[in-house]
């Protein structure tokens, strides 16, 4: 990839990103990746690079990264994303092995401590809950994903992807069945009745009885489209927490709120893992022998409310 590189063709790199997005299965990580192949490539095309594309110039990106004060975690899959660029080039005959070689062995930024996160207390919550207008079919809309993302703890991506089949009765309880999470694991999720009883009312109220159980809406208050798109969903959460003065909240926020309130109401940690679908769900079932208890979920004890 030297003369490639060095003669800065726009097509050459976008084939190679294309390559690497093409690697990976789960659309979270690609659309991250993307984000950091996109920075990268702006950045090395920004001005002449007469190293090439070695361990040097990913080296003096990383740094660049630090100096815009970016966390450990950001800074590492960008970096990630880099190496697997250089991995690319290489089996494709455009880098010298030994210079991919190289730039594999660039070390990520080693993360001080445990970064705990946003999330919301009971009360925070329960206003959340409580935000949307639920005399309009945006805020029975509203409110039922809200519900979902905090009584199921579902990721953004997860939620969008809902569809009315995921919604089935198991253990004589409704669940989210067959729920295909990160990196194509898959797991069922318990409802809690609240979750749920906000899924019905919204659903009744937009006659959805089949496909994407959440829809756009238009500003008549009308539904229209086959599904809603994860950027959609964060932009929806946005006015609501700002009103709620919380503004920095983020949709994977909700998620971390669940396990909170999961392990408050004295949920157990290994229910709260499969609740979740963490990658450490398989692992410890195989060590415990731990089932989930779909009779007794944990989330059964978030004690939030619909308003009447």
């Amino acid at each position: 990839m030297n003369e490639i590189v060095v003669a800065d063709r726009a097509t050459e790199w976008q084939r190679l990103k294309s390559l690497v997005l093409d690697s990976v299965s789960s659309p979270i990580t690609k659309r991250v990746y993307n984000l950091g192949l996109d920075e990268f490539i702006a950045w090395y095309t920004a001005e002449s690079r007469p190293a090439g594309f070695t361990k040097a110039t990913v080296a003096a990106w990383r740094v660049a990264l630090e100096a815009r004060r970016l966390g450990p975690i950001s800074i590492n899959v960008r970096i990630t994303a880099v190496r697997k660029l250089a991995a690319e080039a290489a089996d494709n005959g455009l880098l010298a092995p030994e210079l991919a070689s190289g730039i594999a062995r660039i070390k990520g930024v080693r993360t001080h401590g445990v970064r705990v996160g946003n999330w919301l207390s009971l009360q925070q919550a329960q206003a959340l809950l409580n935000a949307p207008d639920i005399r309009t079919k945006k805020g029975l809309r509203d409110r039922a994903m809200f519900a979902v993302l905090l009584g199921c703890g579902l990721r953004r991506s997860e939620l969008a992807s809902l569809t009315v089949k995921h919604i089935q009765m198991r253990d004589s309880r409704w669940c989210i069945v067959d729920l295909v999470g990160k990196h194509g694991r898959v797991r069922t999720v318990p409802i809690p009745t609240w979750t749920k009883n906000a899924i019905d009312a919204w659903t009744s109220a937009a006659e959805i009885a089949e496909g994407y159980l959440f829809r756009p809406i238009t500003r008549g208050d009308q539904v229209y489209g086959d599904r809603l798109s994860e950027k959609v969903v964060w932009q929806m959460l946005k006015p609501y927490v700002s009103s709620i003065g919380v503004p920095h909240v983020a949709p994977h926020d909700l998620r971390r709120t669940t396990a909170k309130l999961c392990r408050a109401a004295g949920g157990e940690l290994e229910q709260i893992q499969m609740l979740l679908g963490h990658s450490s769900v398989q692992t410890t079932e195989r060590y415990l022998g731990t089932k989930q208890d779909l009779a007794h979920a944990p989330n059964d004890g978030i004690k939030l409310k619909l308003a009447e």
